[in-house]
C-alpha cells in the first residue's frame, strides 16, 4: 500500500506488540496449494506469493513443502518475525517490507498466488490496483486465491462507510480492532476480479449461536487464474 493506504495499527497496535503473529496456516491457503499448484513441476520450482503475508505463517507452510515462496507485508515487525522464523528453521523466503499495490517482482514470476483477508484492509480502488499488480507477476495459467469479507460479516454492519468502500468504527463482530476495512458482495467482488478467469467463487458463513445475539463470519474464498491475454 501507499503511505496512505497502509493501515499502520497493524504495526503500531497489532504486530509491533506481537498480536496476530499467527505460527500456522490457514486451512483454505493449504487446500488451494495443494489442489492448484502445477503437478507437472518439481516443488521446488513452483513459486508462491503471498501478498499482506504478515508473519508468513502460510509461506511457512509452503516453504516446509519445498516450494520457492517469497511475500510482502507493509509491517515491519511481522517481516522481522518471519524472517527470523525462517532462519531459525533454516527455511528460504523472499520476505519483504512493502507496498502490495506496486509489487517489486517481475512480471510473469509466480504459479500462484495468495491473498487471505489482506485485500480487505484497504480501499477499494488500492485492491484493484493490487489484483493488477498479482495478475502482472503472475505466469500465463497461474492462479490466484483471494480471500476477502462478505458483506454479510457482522463487523460489516456494526461500522460506518467510510471513502472508498471502506468501513470505520467496527464495533462488533470477529473483526474488531484492525481498523477500517473492506466487505465485498458479489458484485463489488467480480470488479475486483474482472479480466481473470474465475474458476470458483465460494461463498462461506459460520454462525456463532451460543452469543445473545448470533454473530455471522462471512468471507469469500474465489480461485481466478490468469489468461493468456487480458479482457
Amino acid at each position: 500500500m501507499s503511505a496512505s493506504a497502509f493501515n499502520s495499527i497493524w504495526e503500531t497496535d497489532l504486530y509491533g506488540k506481537g498480536q496476530q503473529l499467527n505460527r500456522y496456516p490457514f486451512d483454505a491457503v493449504v487446500t488451494f496449494v495443494y489442489r492448484h499448484y502445477p503437478p507437472c513441476k518439481p516443488r521446488h520450482e513452483v513459486s508462491i506469493l503471498e501478498i499482506g503475508c504478515g508473519a508468513a505463517n502460510n509461506l511457512w507452510f509452503a516453504a516446509r513443502e519445498g516450494f520457492t515462496v517469497a511475500g510482502i507485508d507493509g509491517s515491519a515487525s511481522a517481516i522481522d518475525f518471519a524472517r527470523r522464523r525462517f532462519a531459525a528453521e533454516n527455511l528460504s523466503a523472499d520476505l519483504r517490507v512493502g507496498d502490495f499495490t506496486q509489487l517489486p517482482f517481475p512480471s510473469e514470476s509466480f504459479d500462484l498466488a495468495i491473498d487471505r483477508g489482506a485485500l480487505v484492509c484497504v480501499g477499494r480502488s488500492a485492491a484493484k490496483r493490487a489484483a493488477t499488480e498479482i495478475y502482472r507477476t503472475l505466469r500465463p495459467g497461474g492462479r490466484f486465491f483471494c480471500n476477502p469479507y462478505s458483506d454479510r460479516h457482522s463487523s460489516g454492519a456494526s461500522g460506518r462507510p467510510g471513502r472508498d468502500g471502506l468501513t470505520l468504527d467496527i464495533s462488533a463482530g470477529t473483526l474488531q480492532g484492525v481498523g477500517p476495512l473492506c466487505f465485498y458482495n458479489r458484485s463489488q467482488l467480480d470488479d475486483l476480479l474482472a479480466g481473470w478467469r474465475l474458476l470458483s467463487c465460494q461463498h462461506v458463513e459460520y454462525v456463532e449461536q451460543l452469543a445473545q445475539k448470533a454473530s455471522v463470519h462471512a468471507e469469500w474464498r474465489a480461485i481466478a487464474e490468469k489468461a493468456t491475454s487480458r479482457t
